[in-house]
């Protein structure tokens, strides 16, 4: 357990928008930083960091709180982990009091799997540099290769010595479990039980996460036996999972935000070349496919990728497959396609890493230039193999999700190929069709196999002519959860200021608020919540400030107070300097905002009353106990209409 003064150092030393900008791009606007959320899929930003109030909040999935539950919600670290990953992130020294047995093991079990893969990428690294064979076959090897000592030591590349239990009999006298060595698949046990190291005979490439964790290796043989795979990769793990990490990102990450651009390469060498030659924003995928996953992560940092494959088939295949991926994600893609067969590692060691950087400058293409480069030399004069490339290349543009951009590739398109642009238009509204039906007729099916549903959609819900009847909007929901809601987004907001009208003095909104609360019962739980505890600390003589709630132990309270103290606009000061239009905001005239909120409240509480007593009255017919429902509507009426007459007043003030 980390003590309170540790945690307290650690919560005012962390910063929200440092925090987050390990793993996410985020750019200016209005008085929040944004950037596309982490948490889901999305292409247009609504994930707002707030630096003054030190909290994030996704208006599209609803994740928000500050820089240590980002770092739980996005590592799926406990709350102690978590907490030590920013201390060591701003070096603050961790005091911890004992913990039980079982509170160690729990919270050691995935943290063991991070320090036995670091114990491995130390004791590679170290045979690499000190050990005889290390020096001999794996250091001489990345020599050989042309990679200096500086990139050899920045990306922790090191060697597996040529023996069955090498690194197992190291790891295990410097006190590691060979439980976790098998967990990460450092080790692999068969079917006899006995116990062997995965990576023999191999230099090896240490794949870190995010935050520069070890999680992973990929190990390169150096024989020259065709039975021995090439490459072997670590397998799937509690920590590592290939489809979700980019080879060299860590490294990467700082540059492709500087330079708003990512270059992607297929394999280790080839990333370990790039950097060579001076160019840092560059990730592989990571030994396998590229996927949406890794595609997505990229997104976080750019929307722009520049393709490295080999210049060989296989390499073009790969280049193809991977554009049509990234041009659904909606990121914009180019590609450098390298002479006479060459990768980006050999043609870098070529001509030297000057060339190589004027190269890659002066021939990135455009994907359609260069899918119609590759795929029309393929065809000739053969007109039906021309129509079908046609066809192909309009297919790869229908998977762009933004209909402007699409509409440019056309007309690029029609110029390039010497096709009209209506035609080609055609072609791409049959295709956006095609797929429109094909996804609808996907959902319907798992509609139909999905027992949990309630009642399944209507039988007609993906006919193309089917337009829902949408029900009539209701002037307000049927509760008062907006009114409290305002509330106590007021009381966060500005309960610490002084009231500044009516000749009150020496009073804070704060209290006034809740002054004025006392004939007001709060129905929604988390608001009653909230305004229970702000009452109990103003008796106690405190004013609660806004982090009270948002770092509250109580996460549906934090969770309310977050999406309270956040906003997705912000009030663009183009209205001012372009269209000299003054707009005026809340703070101006806070006793306007302030008795707005609680005469809204009122109305809505004063206007349920109104609407019980009518019904009442309906159903009474004692003529007594009538005329006292109607005497007391009366009241509650005049009651109504002074509030409606401030209302109506309020805007004028």
């Amino acid at each position: 357990m980390i003590y309170q003064d540790t945690i307290n150092k650690i919560m005012d030393t962390a910063r929200i928008e440092e925090v987050v900008g390990d793993f996410v791009s985020l750019k200016k606007r209005g008085t929040s930083l944004i950037g596309n959320c982490p948490f889901h899929n999305e292409k247009t930003p609504s994930f707002h960091v707030s630096v003054t109030k030190g909290i994030y909040k996704c208006f599209g999935c609803g994740k928000g709180g500050d820089a240590v539950h980002f770092i739980m919600d996005h590592e799926k670290y406990s709350y102690p982990e978590a907490l030590k990953y920013l201390a060591q992130k701003y070096n603050i020294e961790v005091e911890e009091k004992e913990q039980s047995p079982q509170d160690v093991e729990a919270n050691n079990a995935r943290e063991s799997l991070y320090v036995v893969s670091l114990y491995a990428a130390n004791y590679f690294a170290n045979e690499l540099w000190t050990g005889e064979h290390g020096r001999a076959i794996g250091l001489s090897y990345f020599r050989e290769r042309g990679f200096r000592e500086d990139i050899i030591k920045k990306f922790e590349l090191g060697y597996s010595p040529d023996q069955w239990d090498a690194l197992i009999l190291s790891a295990k006298a410097a006190g590691h479990k060979e439980e976790y060595l098998e967990r990460t698949g450092l080790s692999i046990r068969n079917d006899k039980g006995k116990v062997y190291d995965r990576f023999r005979g191999r230099v090896m490439f240490p794949i870190h996460n995010f935050t520069g964790r070890v999680i992973g290796f990929g190990g390169r043989t150096l024989k020259t036996d065709k039975n021995v795979p090439k490459y072997v990769n670590s397998p799937e793990s509690d920590i590592y999972h290939k489809s979700n990490v980019l080879y060299g990102l860590f490294q990467a990450k700082k540059a492709i935000r500087e330079f708003d651009n990512c270059y992607l390469v297929e394999g280790y060498a080839d990333v370990l070349s790039v950097h060579q030659a001076g160019i840092e924003n560059v990730v592989a995928s990571s030994g396998t496919s590229l996927t949406v996953e890794q595609i997505r992560l990229i997104g976080r940092f750019t929307q722009n990728v520049t393709i490295l494959y080999d210049g060989d088939a296989a390499g073009i295949k790969a280049s193809l497959r991977g554009l049509d991926m990234i041009l659904e994600e909606g990121l914009n893609v180019k590609v450098v396609n390298f002479p006479d067969g060459h990768d980006p590692d050999s043609y870098m060691h070529k001509v030297g890493a000057g060339a190589f950087k004027i190269y890659i400058e002066n021939n990135r293409k455009d994907f359609i230039l260069y899918k119609a480069d590759i795929l029309l030399k393929e065809a000739g004069t053969d007109p039906i193999k021309r129509a079908g490339i046609i066809r192909d290349i309009v297919e790869s543009i229908a998977k762009i999700p933004d209909d402007i951009k699409a509409s440019v590739f056309i007309r690029e398109c029609s110029r390039l190929l010497q096709v009209e642009e209506r035609m080609l238009l055609t072609e791409l509204n049959k295709m956006k069709s095609a797929r429109f039906k094909k996804t609808s007729s996907q959902q319907k099916q798992q509609y139909s196999q999905n027992p949990a549903a309630p009642d399944g959609p209507p039988d007609n819900l993906f006919d193309d002519n089917f337009h829902p009847d949408l029900p009539e909007l209701e002037s307000s929901p049927d509760n008062d959860q907006l009114q409290e809601n305002e509330i106590v987004r007021l009381l966060l907001a500005f309960g610490h200021e002084l009231v500044s009208w009516d000749n009150i003095d020496n009073m804070y909104i704060g209290s006034f608020i809740m002054q004025n609360l006392s004939d007001v019962t709060f129905e929604d739980p988390t608001c009653k919540l909230i305004i229970e505890n702000y009452k109990e600390e103003i008796e106690n003589g405190h004013l609660p400030v806004a982090n009270q709630f948002i770092k509250n132990d109580n996460r549906v309270i934090a969770d309310l107070a977050i999406t309270l103290s956040t906003s997705p606009y912000a009030l663009s000061e183009n209205w001012y300097n372009k269209h000299q239009i003054y707009v005026r905001d809340e703070t101006v005239n806070l006793k306007a905002t302030i008795l707005g909120g609680l005469f809204h409240l009122k109305k809505r509480k004063v206007d349920r009353i109104l609407l019980g007593l009518l019904q009442e009255i309906k159903v009474e017919n004692d003529p007594v106990n009538q005329e006292i429902l109607m005497q007391r509507y009366a009241y509650i009426k005049n009651v109504e209409r002074e509030i409606s007459k401030f209302l109506g007043s309020v805007i004028l003030k």
